[in-house]
């Protein structure tokens, strides 16, 4: 029996908690398993896999329960749930440090910040490090330390076959390169080493003004403009009944830009002050905080809706650009939707297209739209339909997606995610590593 050769836990419906550890963080997605095992350890991640291959069981894999295609989740089939691979061992004389791909974004990020250091994560803190590292992490730190995946040293894998690997530059290469981007395609990720960067001063925070098309425009080039130690990330959507902006501008669309500056204390105010000049602020938090305050509008975890998302890569955001967003979210009548723009470049630009599987390297910008709802089949494919017109309304047809960003697009999305050559030694990957699809619940890239 499956269970007596595990350390971890086998959860099935007879059990008290089955509902809550089945359930994934959006509402798009309520799938019934037949268990969910919550992993101990690379081992019983390894007799789960060739469990699942005896029995011809489907396999999804949970770290934070994210995923944007209901990859987190399947009914019939085996959930196997990593989050109690939750250690974080933390070297500092290398600034290194081995991750657990059950935690958070949040958790390891408090950790770090906690010994001011910093691993570029992204905007959100309930994510799971698991599927935000494979698929790439565009985040806070994107300007001055690139992607979450640039910064990865190493990877502990446990393949289809049932093997405990590690990947790194000079083991598996291949395979390395592929999991820099390529997502959940290859085997399950039970730990990462990431190289850590000093971070012993952070000034940021949001500004939040009345949304215009100038604003937004200005705010695209100031963040293009400005140096690589200030990674931006703006937000259009309807402001929260948060206590720092005034009550009358509740419920109505704002313009929050996150400012993220990670450069010595008397750079801060210069680097900023294009940002504090784009108008009259709502409010102004910007200052010497955590890191950790990023996070700060992160929906509570009751506060669970289904999402419709589409991302693009933009060469450009001006004024016609920031019209087109506006009216956008204007026409969109979702309880909470957002426009996001986030600027490229500097450190995530400075590394060759083909060092890894995350290819689109000369992006300047990324463009997304999010709705998130409640509701049946109709309501989604009505906001999906808004989130993919108003992203081409912005962006080019062929222009490349952001992998963690795309939801149930089929082979059109997989081609926007990945160019060409990349696609190609990525299927070729799959075939040396997963012959037989077993990791498919998910962007999948067919062997």
């Amino acid at each position: 029996m499956l269970a007596s050769a595990l350390r971890g836990r086998v959860v099935t419906r007879k059990d008290a908690d089955y509902d809550e550890l089945r359930a994934v963080a959006l509402a798009n997605f309520d799938e019934y398993p037949a268990a969910v095992i919550r992993v101990a350890n690379a081992a019983d991640v390894a007799a789960v896999i060739n469990f699942a291959q005896a029995t011809d069981l489907p396999l999804a894999i949970r770290s934070g329960g994210h995923s944007t295609v209901g990859g987190s989740g399947v009914t019939g089939g085996i959930v196997m749930d990593l989050r109690d691979l939750n250690a974080i061992d933390i070297d500092e004389p290398t600034k290194t440090a081995w991750i657990g791909s059950g935690l958070t974004a949040g958790e390891v990020s408090a950790a770090v910040t906690a010994r001011k250091l910093i691993i570029g994560f992204g905007d959100a803190g309930t994510v799971g490090v698991g599927g935000l590292t494979l698929g790439g992490g565009i985040g806070y730190m994107i300007r001055k330390h690139g992607l979450t995946i640039d910064n990865l040293l190493a990877a502990e894998i446990v393949t289809a076959a049932g093997d405990i690997l590690v990947a790194d530059a000079t083991n598996h290469p291949d395979l390395f390169w592929a999991l820099r981007g390529g997502g959940g395609n290859f085997g399950v990720v039970t730990r990462f080493k990431f190289q850590l960067h000093d971070l012993p001063h952070f000034v940021g925070g949001p500004l939040v003004f009345v949304p215009t098309p100038e604003i937004l425009a200005g705010f695209a080039a100031a963040s293009a403009a400005a140096p690589e130690e200030l990674s931006t990330i703006g937000y259009v959507m309807p402001i929260p009944p948060v206590p720092f902006v005034p009550a009358e501008a509740h419920g109505k669309l704002a313009f929050v830009a996150m400012l993220a500056y990670s450069g010595a204390p008397e750079g801060a105010e210069a680097a900023i002050a294009p940002f504090r000049a784009l108008g009259n602020p709502l409010a102004d938090l910007v200052a010497p905080v955590p890191y950790t305050t990023l996070y700060m509008l992160d929906p509570p975890p009751e506060a669970k809706s289904a999402v419709a998302i589409r991302s693009r890569y933009a060469s450009q955001f001006g004024l016609a650009e920031a019209r087109t967003m506006l009216a956008a979210m204007e026409a969109c009548d979702a309880p909470m939707k957002m426009a996001q723009i986030r600027v490229l470049g500097d450190a995530f630009a400075r590394v060759p297209a083909d060092a890894t599987a995350f290819a689109y390297r000369d992006a300047n910008l990324a463009i997304a739209f999010l709705a998130m709802y409640g509701g049946g089949p109709e309501v989604t494919a009505r906001y999906e339909a808004w989130a993919s017109e108003a992203t081409a309304a912005i962006v080019p047809a062929n222009a490349g997606a952001y992998v963690n960003f795309l939801a149930k697009e089929g082979p059109d999305g997989l081609r926007a995610a990945y160019p060409p050559a990349t696609l190609a030694r990525l299927r070729k990957i799959k075939r040396a590593y997963d012959p037989g699809n077993l990791f498919r619940l998910n962007q999948n890239i067919a062997p």
